[in-house]
């Protein structure tokens, strides 16, 4: 008889639940979160197991590729489903969660997610430390223009790399506030350097990928939004059409339908956050800045004329996406025309 396997997993321990094909309990037990380990539990039902269940999480992609390595039929699954099945439980604990995604598993009641390759995890990772590293000198900005604000002084429009100098320069009669301000900029300047460190090694990765050159000729794409694009996309197989890569980053919208009501809402949202931004920049600068025309850019107008620049720039983004799915897909440059040449 066919069985399934739930895993629970937390960063110490994963509870392991095996039931058969009429949802008996098989066994269940508590091993050290690690692929060896949970396959050596495993390993009496080899050859019956038929699907092995986790929630997409902090250690899930570690586990993924390590008892997919040991050849067992592992699945990633979207956690939400299962935090909406668990609610109808006054009792929760990891046993009752390993059984639930177990049962889960036996009845097919979860949504597969894609576990990302090493090298689209290892993309992510620079491009996550390199949002950080700005977001937190951007904090330290904003930051030191509040604090000197109670004294009167203001600082105006200044750009990142004149902000140390125009702080220095307004502090210059007041050492008791420079003395409270320049560990702040000296915090700033470290960081700013690591940036530096970052944006090298950012560049650096998208010359060297073939994709991510290809997609660098699209206008407003940028070797941070190609690299982006990548590690998120990770795999070609995952759409089986270029319109549902819109989905992923939550660039489509809500629709709710019941009985007489059918509406459209804002975008999902769903999905990957930092690509969606970085797609939303990249549509705001091929509408601003981008001197080139484009078919693109000329469609976006027409809807910015029509429903205002903020629906333009998220329409954009979302046939940005698309078209940089076909770009890589059939191995092409952008086309600054309708048509080709």
């Amino acid at each position: 008889m066919e069985q399934y396997a739930g895993l629970d997993v937390s960063l110490e321990e994963t509870a392991i639940c095996v039931v058969d094909g009429t949802g008996a309990v098989v066994r269940e037990g508590v091993v050290e979160s690690d692929p060896e380990a949970i396959g050596r539990f495993l390993e009496p039902y080899r050859g019956r197991v038929k699907r092995v269940g986790l929630e997409a999480g902090g250690l899930s992609p570690w586990l993924w590729h390590g008892l997919d390595g040991l050849a067992w039929p592992v699945i990633c699954i979207e956690p939400r489903r299962m935090h909406a099945y668990a609610k109808a439980s006054p009792v929760k604990t990891d046993r009752r969660d390993a059984r639930l995604i177990a049962q889960a598993m036996r009845a097919g009641m979860f949504v597969a997610v894609h576990v990302k390759s090493s090298d689209g995890q290892r993309l992510r990772m620079l491009l996550s430390s390199r949002q950080a590293l700005l977001s937190a000198a951007r904090r330290l900005q904003v930051k030191l223009r509040g604090d000197l604000r109670p004294f009167g002084i203001k600082l105006g429009q200044v750009g990142s790399g004149g902000f140390a100098g125009r702080v220095r320069a307004r502090l210059a009669e007041r050492p008791e506030l420079w003395a409270l301000a320049e560990p702040v900029l000296l915090a700033r300047a470290a960081l700013l350097a690591q940036l530096l460190v970052l944006d090298r090694q950012v560049r650096q990765a998208a010359a060297k990928d073939a994709v991510c050159r290809r997609l660098m000729t699209a206008p407003g794409v940028g070797p941070v939004v190609a690299l982006a694009f990548r590690s998120g996309v990770d795999s070609l197989h995952r759409f089986p059409r270029t319109r549902a890569v819109a989905a992923l980053f939550g660039l489509v919208p809500r629709v709710h339908q019941s009985g007489q009501v059918d509406r459209a809402g804002a975008i999902s949202k769903a999905g990957d956050p930092m690509v969606r931004s970085l797609l939303f920049e990249a549509a705001n600068a091929l509408l601003t800045r981008t001197k080139g025309f484009s078919a693109l850019k000329r469609w976006g107008l027409a809807v910015a004329k029509r429903r205002g620049m903020n629906r333009a720039r998220v329409a954009v983004a979302r046939r940005l996406a698309v078209i940089l799915l076909a770009m890589w897909r059939e191995g092409t440059d952008f086309r600054w025309t309708a048509s080709p040449a």
